[in-house]
């Protein structure tokens, strides 16, 4: 994978549009899903209680009888709510599965990439600082990609808390690959560098 640089404002203005309408997505659709699944499988005499007749002897039974429908309707009508909820989100994630190459999403696509790559790094990352101090050409390169992705999702993410930390190791390793006199990039970078750790 090739870091690239892609424009903050563009990249916070999609990611927020994203956010908003993937749960305004959800909600509705688990609203409209709930209820759709309630209109078709909900058992009929819940949804439509025959009135009844108050006797003046009946008032405490026919209360209770009433709460007890009440409390049967809304048990029964809980698992279509909760199927609705699920077959929204799914509806949402495949939605968002579809669009992720679009133009569109494309900075904010970039940006989970990367994250993913960061992933993977950071579960080897103890391996690789020990293969880098035994100068591992390898390791200083995913190092090189691993710092500079981390910058670059920092600043674009406002996450200004430890970014001086990573300036210092950035730092160092910089250092480190000038002292052994080699020629190190992040397009250099290869997943396939992970297996060996």
């Amino acid at each position: 994978m090739k870091l690239k640089d892609i424009e903050k404002s563009v990249y916070r203005k999609h990611l927020n549009i994203i956010i908003v309408s993937f749960i305004t997505s959800l909600l509705i659709l688990a609203l409209a899903y709930g209820q759709g699944l309630i209109m078709l499988f909900a058992d009929s005499t819940f949804n439509s209680p025959e009135p009844s007749v108050l006797v003046a002897g009946e008032v405490s039974g026919t209360v209770t009888e009433e709460a007890a429908n009440g409390a049967t309707t809304a048990e029964s009508n809980f698992r279509y709510n909760f199927l609705g909820v699920l077959l929204a989100l799914l509806t949402c994630v495949f939605a968002l599965h579809r669009l992720r190459t679009s133009t569109f999403f494309s900075e904010v696509y970039y940006v989970w990439q990367v994250k993913q790559q960061q992933n993977l790094i950071y579960r080897k990352l103890k391996k690789i600082k020990a293969a880098a101090d035994n100068e591992d050409v390898n390791a200083l390169i995913i190092l090189q990609f691993y710092y500079a992705s981390l910058n670059q999702i920092y600043l674009l993410d406002d996450n200004t808390l430890t970014i001086s930390k990573l300036n210092k190791d950035i730092s160092e390793l910089n250092t480190r690959i000038e002292n052994k006199n080699l020629t190190i990039s992040t397009d250099q970078f290869d997943k396939s560098m992970l297996s060996d750790y």
